[in-house]
């Protein structure tokens, strides 16, 4: 039986935010890629990509992805690119539900403008249009990825992890 629940999408879809909620109600413990990430290598993860560049970034996520990937019990928000290497979503998928959360590209704009600096992918003239290309791209990766898909464009954080807790009883491997 799988006991985790592993978050994809893309960034400002919630995953940070309903993955600490939604292990808290389901008393599980909350693992974030990004800043286990962020830990093992001492710096922020724009500064990894400032230094060793977006290829330097992927092969740490993976090392974080198989290390995560062996927990149990746990809610794991991955990276918005993690779905870029398919021996990521393999591995969170052998003792995890992968829940796929998105949003409208205007509704990812907004959440993600607050946070100047921190999504180095972003650092360019026009974020909208970069935004709907990028999940235009990845969006068939998220969804081959996906058991539970889940739009939060017009939900609370708290609506998000009710509406998974919802999802995963239909879930048949799920525990």
């Amino acid at each position: 039986m799988k006991t985790n629940i592993a978050l994809i999408g893309y960034m400002g879809t919630g995953k940070t935010a309903a993955g600490q909620l939604l292990s808290e109600k389901l008393g599980k413990k909350f693992l974030e890629l990004d800043w286990i990430i962020e830990e093992q290598a001492g710096i922020k993860i724009p500064e990894i990509f400032r230094q060793g560049g977006e290829i330097t970034f992927r092969e740490m996520e993976i090392a974080a992805t198989k290390s995560v990937s062996t927990e149990s019990n746990a809610v794991i928000a991955c990276g918005g690119g993690i779905i870029l290497n398919k021996i990521n979503t393999d591995r969170l998928r052998i003792n995890g539900v992968t829940v796929y959360l998105t949003a409208k590209p205007e509704v990812i704009l907004k959440r993600v403008s607050v946070e100047k600096g921190q999504r180095p992918l972003l650092e360019v003239e026009d974020q909208l249009k970069t935004i709907i290309e990028m999940l235009k791209f990845r969006g068939p990766f998220y969804e081959r990825a996906a058991d539970i898909t889940i739009d939060t464009s017009n939900l609370t954080v708290n609506e998000v992890a009710e509406e998974v807790i919802k999802k995963l009883k239909e879930v048949k491997d799920y525990k």
